[in-house]
Order: structure tokens, then sequence, then C-alpha cells
């Protein structure tokens, strides 16, 4: 149904204030300097493929106290059976959340449009002019699949947040401005720590992250333009997604 290469059983920091079992799908079509998941990106055949089913009976028998599934990548919309394998769980009775880059606004619609997502997290990776964009996603693509992302999100209806990977060697303060501008009114706005310790781009071990104190002016700047902005990963390194 779809290649899973990752399965957490319990986290209780993906999805707020739930408890979750996180799965990790094969393929991105993004080649992010700063990507953590370089083996997704490079050699994702090499990955062991857990079976779909093992992954449900787990949820079954866990379903009295996890709350939801979060489905993460790679880039869960680049498999085409996503959907029914999203359908699985709400035949469990599972809400599911969809960590995604964007890219793939018709996909995110149709899974919105069938009432199969009840959270979206989308990943916004620089200013919205196609130049610096391609700079950070280490690919060329179509910058108006962003924007159209980005509007189907802010006016389904369901929960979501976006956010944003904050690497000095990429972006500034100006061009955090810049991106909350582009989603003014949001609900939720997250800038999240740049964590030189396993990178696609391996000189970008070498770049020193932003401080705490400047990391929190880029969300006050930000604040500005959404209804809540804030900083992930200031004090707490992110969960070690080991394979």
């Amino acid at each position: 149904m779809v290649p899973i290469k990752g399965f957490i059983k319990t986290s209780l920091i993906e999805w707020e204030g739930k408890i979750v079992s996180i799965i990790f799908l094969s393929q991105c079509n993004l080649r992010c300097q700063y990507c953590h998941s370089p083996h997704l990106v490079n050699s994702p055949n090499e990955l062991e493929t857990i079976p779909v089913e093992s992954v449900l009976e787990s949820v079954r028998n866990n379903k009295d106290w996890i709350d939801g599934i979060v489905i993460s990548g790679g880039e869960p919309t680049l498999n085409k059976g996503l959907g029914e394998f999203i359908k699985e769980f709400k035949k469990i009775g599972k809400m599911v959340k969809l960590d995604t880059n964007g890219t793939n606004p018709g996909v995110l619609e149709n899974l919105i449009n069938q009432k199969l997502l009840d959270y979206v997290a989308m990943d916004i990776k620089a200013p919205l002019v196609k130049e610096k964009y391609e700079s950070v996603a280490g690919i060329d693509l179509n910058v108006d699949d962003i924007k159209r992302s980005i509007r189907i999100i802010m006016e389904s209806g369901i929960d979501y947040e976006f956010r944003t990977t904050v690497c000095p060697e990429f972006l500034n303060k100006a061009d955090i401005k810049s991106m909350a501008q582009t989603i003014r009114g949001a609900k939720r706005y997250i800038l999240q720590q740049f964590r030189p310790n396993i990178c696609l781009n391996s000189e970008l071990l070498e770049t020193t992250p932003y401080t705490e104190e400047e990391l929190d002016e880029f969300a006050t700047v930000a604040g500005e333009f959404v209804k809540k902005c804030w900083v992930r990963g200031k004090e707490t390194v992110p969960m070690d997604r080991a394979w």
C-alpha cells in the first residue's frame, strides 16, 4: 500500500496534547540541505520496509490509549496509496496528522475533501520567491504549488500549523518576516531551531545555529502577522529518529 521505513509506537511531542504513533514513509521530492533524514532522500531502498499490517496491528492493539497517527516522511503525498492507507486508521477510529512540504496541493486537497485529515503540519522552507525557495529546497519547483497548499490549508477548516527550520545559511529575520506575511492570519507558525548534527549537506555541520535570543526576536517579528508564533527546539534536542 505504502513503503513504511520507520515506525515509532508512541510519542508525546509530535502532536500537542496527544499520544500518537509516528509513521515514516519513503520518498522525497526535495533535497533540503539541512535535512535530518538523508537516508530517506539518498537511499530509501536500502532501508528495511516495515509491513503495513504489522503497523496496523500495533495501532489496533493500542487503540485505547493512542489518540492518533502522524504520517511523516520523506514526503507522504508522493505515495499513491496514501489515501487508502489513512482510511485504515480511520476505520480504527484514530485521528490523523499529515506532515507535508506542500508541493502536491492536489493530493492535499483531495485528502482534506475526503475528511481523512484532522491536522496538517506544512513546512515552509523560505520566502516564496522562486530562486530563494529553490536554494533551500535544492531542486527546481513551482512556488505557486506552495502558495496553493497554504491557501488550501488555511481555508480547510481543519487544524494546522506552518513551520520553518531556521538555518542561518539560508534565512534571516527579514526572511522570517516575509514568510509570516505570506501566511498572515494563520493559526500557528512555528520556528524550528536548526541543529547541525545530521545534514544532507555535510558542510552545514560547521554552521553555528542562531541563539535562543535571536530566534525569540524572529518569533516576535513573525507574531505580528499570525495568531501564534513560537520557537520549537530551543531547549530540547528533537527526538532521534534512528532507523
